[in-house]
C-alpha cells in the first residue's frame, strides 16, 4: 500500500500538476483584474453580511466549515514538511501560492454557488465542483465527457473527504498527541471518531454551528501564541526574513541549489494547506445563503489569506526562530541532512517540529 500511494502521489503531485496550479491562479488573477488586492474591502465586508436561512448556513458559518478543512494540519505539519524538503525558502512560495490561489478561490466557491441545488429530501443547499463541472457545459457537445469527468470527480471527492484528508488529519492530531502526552496513537483515534460521529450526523447545520464555535478560537489561540514568540524572539525577526527571501530565490549559501525545491514544495503545500483549486472550499461555498453568488466568492477568496499569510506564517516564525528544524536532501527523512538546527535527533518532519518551537 504504501509503495502505491508514494506512486500515485508521484503521479498526482508532478511537476505538470504545480505549473498547472500556478498558472490557473495567474490567468484568474489576470481575467478578474487583481481581485485578491483591489477586492479585500468587499471580502472584509461580506463576512459578517451573509444571514442563514431554513435552506442554508450564513456567509460568516460557510467560511468557518472551509476553514475548520484549511486551518490544520496543512499549517502546522504542512509547514514543517516544506521546510524540510524545500528549505526555507518555501515559505515564500507558499504565500505566492496563498496571493494566486485567492482569485482561483473566488472563481471556484462563486461557480459553486451559481450551480447550487437544493436537497430532496431537507432543502438545504448542495453543490460543489461535481455540480457546476457537468451543469456549466450542459447544453454543449462536450456534455457527455463532462458529465463523466463530474461522475469521477464526485467520486474521488468521496473518497478523500470520507477517508483520505481526515486520516492525514487524524494521524497528524495522534502523532502529536503522543509526542506531547504518551498517549497511544489508537486511543486518540477512538476518541476523534466518536467525536466527528456526533458533529457529522448532524447535518450541514450542526457542523456549520460547531465550526463557527471552535475554528475562530483555534485560529485565534495558535496565533497569539506565535506572537507572544515573536515577542521573546524578537531580534530574530529580520533574520527570519531575510532567510526565507534569500532562500526562495536561492541567493542563501546554505541552501543554494534548491530554487526547484522550495517552488515545487511551497506550491505543494500551499495548495494543501489553503485548498484553493483543490474543489473543497466550494462544496462549503455552496452551502451558504448569499443574495449574489459572487459575494461568497468574495468569503471565501479571503480565507486562503487567513489560512496562509496569518497561520502559515506564524507556523514558520515559530520553527525558523526557534531554529527547531531539520533540512533533508533527495525530499526524503532517509536522505543526507543539509542544514541540522537545533532540533533534538528523533523529532519526526511534521507537528514535532513545532512542539519544540513551542517547548524551546
Amino acid at each position: 500500500m504504501a509503495d502505491f500511494l508514494t506512486a500515485l502521489n508521484n503521479i498526482i503531485w508532478s511537476p505538470a500538476l504545480v505549473f498547472l496550479c500556478l498558472g490557473a491562479g495567474l490567468y484568474f488573477t489576470v481575467v478578474t483584474r487583481g481581485l485578491q488586492v483591489r477586492c479585500i474591502p468587499d471580502m472584509l465586508s461580506q463576512i459578517s453580511k451573509g444571514k442563514k436561512s431554513e435552506h442554508g448556513v450564513s456567509s460568516f458559518e460557510s467560511l468557518m466549515i472551509s476553514l475548520a478543512g484549511r486551518v490544520g494540519i496543512g499549517n502546522i505539519a504542512g509547514v514543517a514538511t516544506a521546510i524540510a524538503f524545500g528549505g526555507p525558502g518555501a515559505v515564500f512560495w507558499m504565500w505566492a501560492m496563498a496571493f494566486l490561489g485567492s482569485a482561483t478561490s473566488f472563481i471556484e466557491c462563486t461557480l459553486g454557488q451559481i450551480y447550487k441545488e437544493q436537497d430532496r429530501d431537507t432543502g438545504e443547499y448542495r453543490g460543489g465542483p461535481a455540480f457546476y463541472i457537468e451543469k456549466s457545459l450542459k447544453h454543449t457537445k462536450a456534455a457527455p465527457f463532462m458529465l463523466v469527468y463530474a461522475i469521477v470527480f464526485a467520486i474521488a471527492m468521496i473518497l478523500a473527504t470520507s477517508y483520505f484528508l481526515p486520516g492525514i488529519q487524524s494521524n497528524g492530531v495522534a502523532a502529536a498527541v503522543e509526542n506531547a502526552w504518551g498517549v497511544s496513537v489508537g486511543w486518540t483515534g477512538v476518541v476523534l471518531a466518536v467525536m466527528l460521529a456526533i458533529i457529522i450526523i448532524g447535518g450541514i447545520k450542526r457542523i456549520a454551528n460547531f465550526a463557527s464555535l471552535v475554528v475562530p478560537f483555534m485560529a485565534v489561540a495558535y496565533i497569539i501564541i506565535a506572537l507572544i514568540i515573536l515577542f521573546i524572539n524578537f531580534s530574530q525577526i529580520p533574520e527570519v526574513f531575510g532567510l526565507i527571501f534569500k532562500s526562495a530565490f536561492n541567493l542563501e549559501a546554505g541552501f543554494s541549489g534548491m530554487l526547484g525545491l522550495a517552488i515545487m514544495w511551497g506550491v505543494k503545500r500551499g495548495i494543501y494547506s489553503n485548498e484553493a483549486g483543490q474543489g473543497t472550499g466550494p462544496q462549503a461555498a455552496a452551502a451558504a445563503e448569499v443574495s449574489h453568488p459572487a459575494k461568497q466568492g468574495f468569503v471565501q477568496a479571503f480565507a486562503v489569506y487567513v489560512d496562509t499569510l496569518f497561520v502559515c506564517s506564524a507556523t514558520a516564525f515559530i520553527i525558523i526562530s526557534t531554529d527547531m528544524y531539520k533540512v533533508f536532501e533527495n525530499e526524503s527523512e532517509d536522505g543526507p541532512v543539509r542544514y541540522a538546527g537545533a532540533i533534538p535527533d528523533g523529532v519526526a518532519v511534521g507537528p514535532g517540529y513545532v512542539q519544540e518551537g513551542m517547548n524551546s
